[in-house]
């Protein structure tokens, strides 16, 4: 019963520091964890020990579906290659680099072992990442590279891992042929079986027209895809990414469900990602007051060899990343030609988004506890290194990056944003009166109707010419007769899937940004919704 009172109470601090968050300006995991290490050092506190299958089975897969399905595939196509740079380089070069680090400063770890944190510290986390995220206004493609990046890597540090979880554990040497075929059974096994899932459950999806089926499966799946990859000996991590950027996509393209049942899912998502998400971030502090305290006495004196680990993990990140950046511009510009380098300022962002969380901590807590019947060597400091990293991250990368994001003045323009929904809103304005023109030539819509239909697209239209605002236009008045109330609801509803599409297009050609699109067709939902409403 004490690991539910501790739970609740976590969710009360959560919604606490929320709140808080909110007003200050500051992003909540970061608060969250700082609130989980000042209650982890009050006396009496109980210690907090979390097993590895409840991270990585109760927590991990939701969220990281949800991190997924935000990103735009179209997005992450066109940074696809300074993806693939950091999300395998980077992480080898990482994990390389803080295994000789940490043998240098605790000589009583072994190489293999201090691989074993490399590998675990090498990935940046996409749950921490996604969540600062959501604060701040990235240009599109910045936040692609970032959030692909976060989503991308975990393969390649996962194979890193395990490697070093055999070398750690059996001594045994790994070959090159074999780390490589790791990585494709793992990742590319992970990705097909993620891909394949997808299909099935976009097939299943299409045919279920119950709102609250559709929500329960929503929730399912992101758990059975990664039971099914786990279970196939590959990663379930690749496989809930792929899952959800694939049905992320064809939600986009509202080829799955009913506005009504979008925005019920959404909002159920939104309290399972709180919840978890506060649970899991307010641990993390709890967690290190406890770990340090089963520490031995050789190893009490970490503090400073952990300084110099977090100072490899940023650094190495900031060494990458700006060569990372140029190379590629300087190795395709022409001799003597002018060139459209990206500004200085973007990979100082993207070297300061390199945030570890919840992915690293689960990997931590996987390390075996027993070699060959012994403890594993040094497991605790393992554990207390790792999460003085993430902790640190958070706290420090996390509650300056906002404000390091405005002050380099690489934030969206307000008046950019505005601009892009008002184009966003009057293309699709403007594809529902060429529809409605289809239909009245069809002779499929009553004039008394069609007129109703035109003037409020009309003065929607005319709305969009000023820059509109956000909230959606309703009718005030309903005809009379329920066959005209029918028929409006059902025109009306063709017309929505219209501007839906002609959305698409727009985010397809890149003429508006996945943001804008998402803002407008959540108006659309809440439309459709309303007609639902008087369906009812």
């Amino acid at each position: 019963m004490r690991g539910f009172e501790i739970v609740l109470a976590l969710v009360v601090v959560a919604t606490v520091v929320a709140a808080l968050a909110d007003r200050l300006r500051a992003p909540a995991p970061s608060l969250l964890v700082i609130a989980g290490l000042a209650i982890g050092t009050i006396p009496g506190v109980p210690d907090v020990q979390l097993r590895p299958e409840v991270v990585a089975i109760g927590v991990l897969p939701p969220l990281l579906y949800a991190a997924a399905a935000d990103v735009a595939v179209s997005e992450l196509r066109r940074v696809l290659g300074s993806v693939s740079a950091l999300a395998v380089g980077l992480v080898a070069a990482s994990a390389v680099a803080v295994a000789f680090v940490t043998h240098a400063m605790f000589p009583q770890i072994s190489l293999a072992a201090a691989f074993v944190l490399g590998a675990v510290l090498a990935s940046t986390d996409p749950i921490a990442v996604s969540a600062l995220a959501r604060s701040m206004h990235l240009p599109p493609r910045l936040l692609a590279l970032v959030q692909g990046e976060s989503l991308l890597n975990d393969a390649t540090s996962l194979v890193l891992f395990r490697v070093a979880i055999r070398l750690a554990t059996a001594g045994a040497g790994v070959s090159l042929l074999g780390a490589s075929w790791q990585f494709v059974r793992l990742g590319g096994g992970g990705a097909l079986i993620g891909f394949g899932c997808a299909l099935v459950v976009g097939r299943l999806r299409s045919r279920i027209h119950d709102p609250v089926l559709e929500t329960v499966t929503a929730l399912v799946v992101p758990y059975a895809v990664y039971v099914a990859a786990e279970a196939l000996g590959t990663s379930g991590v690749t496989a809930v990414v792929i899952a959800g950027l694939h049905l992320g996509e064809r939600e986009r393209g509202t080829g799955l469900s009913s506005g009504p049942t979008r925005l019920q899912i959404a909002n159920v998502y939104a309290v399972v990602q709180f919840l978890l998400e506060s649970v899991i971030f307010a641990i993390i502090g709890l967690e290190l007051p406890a770990v340090v305290r089963r520490l031995d006495g050789t190893d009490r004196h970490f503090v400073t060899g952990a300084l110099v680990v977090i100072a490899v993990v940023v650094g190495v990140r900031v060494l990458w990343v700006y060569p990372a950046t140029y190379l590629p511009h300087w190795l395709r510009k022409p001799r003597g030609a002018g060139g459209d380098a990206p500004r200085w300022q973007v990979p100082m962002v993207i070297s300061w988004a390199g945030t570890r969380g919840v992915v690293p901590l689960a990997a931590a807590l996987s390390i075996p506890l027993t070699v060959s019947g012994q403890p594993f060597p040094h497991r605790d400091l393992i554990l207390v290194l790792t999460t003085s990293c993430i902790l640190v991250t958070l706290v420090v990368q996390g509650l300056t990056l906002e404000p390091m994001v405005r002050r380099l003045g690489v934030s969206d323009d307000p008046a950019g944003r505005v601009r892009d929904e008002a184009l966003a809103r009057n293309a699709a304005t403007r594809a529902a009166l060429a529809r409605l023109d289809e239909l009245v030539d069809l002779e499929a819509a009553p004039e008394v109707v069609a007129e109703r239909l035109r003037s409020e697209l009309q003065l929607q239209l005319e709305r969009t010419q000023i820059a509109l605002d956000a909230a959606g236009y309703r009718p005030d008045s309903a005809p009379d007769g329920n066959q005209e109330e029918a028929a409006y609801r059902a025109i009306r509803r063709d017309l929505l899937m219209a501007e839906a599409a002609e959305l698409m297009r727009l985010r397809a050609e890149g003429l508006i940004s996945e943001s804008a699109r998402r803002r407008v067709q959540r108006n659309l939902d809440i439309r459709e919704t309303g007609l639902s409403d008087t369906d009812g």
